[in-house]
């Protein structure tokens, strides 16, 4: 750790600091309008038409291997495990996920701590020599290319492969406003920030995958798993621990405070202040949103009322009965692998 690095603000200093720094910047902004937006967009923006057109073909990629992968590989080592319908048409999700949140938060750790860049430990220093136009590291444009496409794939994933769940929308909007940060920073060259924005998100999608990975295999094969059962109550501990110290306790401190309060030290004027501290700040309610859910779970487990782990965010649907014997019986429809989408089967077609 560099011996340097300042001292991370409490949530008050980022409270005040930053609504004063908010509140200064929109003062000051006499000419703040769509004017000023188009002069700021013709000045700064800087994306080619090669760019946009590999991350679109990208997403694309992401879509057909995706599609490719559960065909022949995930659906069918589903049933070669013999797991319960309703968890073999959800695996295939879980396991695409974890797949990819482990690669990519695996390489922004790699950039973050085995590069030369001090981002995490100097929040501020995001913003060090930042200038028009100015030449983004090809290692970050590689990660930038990865999850912007990602992303991309994730909007057309989430109406037509994914489970639908009590908040899909919520995360309709969430991947809008991820894409939308993802793409803008790149544009105006806020790439540093970016990268340490996704290293703070993607470690708590890692843990969630993993954890729906292990309830759906503790009862493969007609019988219970204590292995998996134990993994996956650890993971939804981990997992809770991580979503608060990772996005409510470092984004804020590191991310929020850097760029509502040291940017505007750093560089005045600095373009599209109040567009992408709106977007950051959108991002955080989210998080609170989904962080609820979580209190929510925690609570239903010590009042007694939930048994086992399950997704709290899953339509409560009745497609499932009992014989005498415990023998679990599901409508054809979910053995035939289809998905429930806001409580009815529907199969979803690429």
């Amino acid at each position: 750790m560099p011996a340097a690095a300042p001292r991370m603000p409490s949530y008050e200093q980022l409270v005040r600091r930053s609504y004063g720094s908010l509140s200064g910047a929109l003062r000051g902004c006499g000419e703040c309008g769509w004017d000023l937006a188009r002069r700021t967009w013709a000045e700064h923006a800087q994306l080619a038409w090669s760019e946009a057109l590999l991350a679109l073909l990208c997403a694309l990629g992401w879509t057909l291997a995706r599609r490719a992968a559960a065909r022949r590989l995930l659906r069918p080592f589903a049933e070669w495990c013999q797991l319960p319908p309703q968890d073999a048409a959800k695996m295939p999700e879980s396991a695409w996920k974890l797949a990819f949140y482990t690669i990519a938060w695996t390489y922004d750790t790699y950039l973050l701590f085995f590069r030369d860049y001090p981002f995490f430990y100097d929040p501020p220093s995001v913003f060090y020599d930042w200038k028009t136009g100015m030449e983004v590291p090809a290692d970050i444009a590689v990660a930038y290319l990865m999850q912007a496409s990602f992303y991309g794939h994730a909007l057309y994933a989430t109406l037509y492969m994914d489970a639908w769940r009590k908040d899909s929308v919520v995360m309709l909007i969430h991947h809008v406003v991820t894409l939308m940060l993802i793409v803008a920073s790149y544009i105006f060259r806020y790439h540093n920030i970016g990268i340490l924005v996704l290293f703070l998100h993607d470690i708590s999608d890692i843990q969630l995958e993993f954890t729906k990975l292990n309830v759906y295999f503790k009862y493969r094969g007609g019988t219970y798993h204590r292995l998996n059962d134990i993994i996956s109550n650890v993971g939804c501990v981990t997992f809770c621990i991580s979503w608060f110290w990772f996005r409510l306790y470092w984004f804020p401190l590191k991310v929020l405070y850097a760029t509502c309060h040291t940017s505007l030290q750093t560089v005045p004027g600095i373009p599209f202040y109040f567009f992408f501290n709106a977007l950051l700040l959108m991002l955080t309610l989210l998080n609170i949103y989904w962080f609820l859910y979580i209190v929510f779970f925690v609570t239903k487990v010590f009042m007694g009322q939930v048994q086992e782990l399950n997704d709290v965010r899953e339509y409560d649907v009745d497609v499932a009965s009992r014989t005498k014997d415990g023998e679990l019986r599901l409508p054809s429809s979910l053995k035939e692998g289809k998905h429930l989408k806001n409580g009815l089967v529907k199969d979803k077609r690429l």
